[in-house]
């Protein structure tokens, strides 16, 4: 009945698993704990996606008829844009953190992308509703990524001697 919602989510299971393995990897990189433990709160944010898309798939994978408004209500939930400790990563590392960040607001980019194209395959309104849900989310992301981002640069031109600007 929801085969292309299900198709969606598959995928999109692999893409949070395919972040959670990145962030997981970059910790392991990481020269102090602090910058360790900013990595794996993000790998740990996209087991945590995985996850309720697993539920999510699981629920429309039934065969019969399922409200997708009260999934909705029951579960996704936007993260506060405050739900990293960015004080942790380590100045010493800005180098290492710089290019997961770039690469985590590119990936989150692929995210936003991903769901707006889903969004536009899928005929109901409910399904159309959740995609929107999950927009919002990787935006969040996206933008927690970015200010981050334009923190470490500001750090790193100083570093390298190319402040002030």
């Amino acid at each position: 009945m929801y085969k292309e919602e299900l198709s969606i989510i598959s995928q999109a299971i692999l893409n949070e698993v395919e972040g959670y393995e990145f962030y997981r990897m970059a910790s392991q990189q990481s020269q102090s704990e602090g910058t360790r433990e900013a990595f794996l709160e993000l790998a740990d944010e996209e087991m945590k996606h995985a996850e309720y898309l697993k539920k999510l798939w699981s629920q429309l994978s039934g065969g019969s008829e399922v409200d997708i408004s009260s999934i909705l209500d029951a579960g996704v939930v936007i993260p506060s844009p405050e739900i990293y400790r960015w004080d942790k990563v380590d100045k010493s590392s800005t180098s290492l953190a710089m290019s997961v960040f770039g690469i985590g607001m590119q990936m989150e980019q692929s995210s936003v992308r991903f769901y707006e194209d889903a969004r536009e395959k899928v005929k109901s309104q409910a399904s159309k509703d959740l995609f929107d849900v999950l927009i919002g989310w990787e935006k969040v992301h996206l933008m927690q990524f970015s200010n981050q981002y334009g923190i470490l640069k500001e750090d790193w031109w100083s570093e390298q001697g190319f402040a002030p600007f």
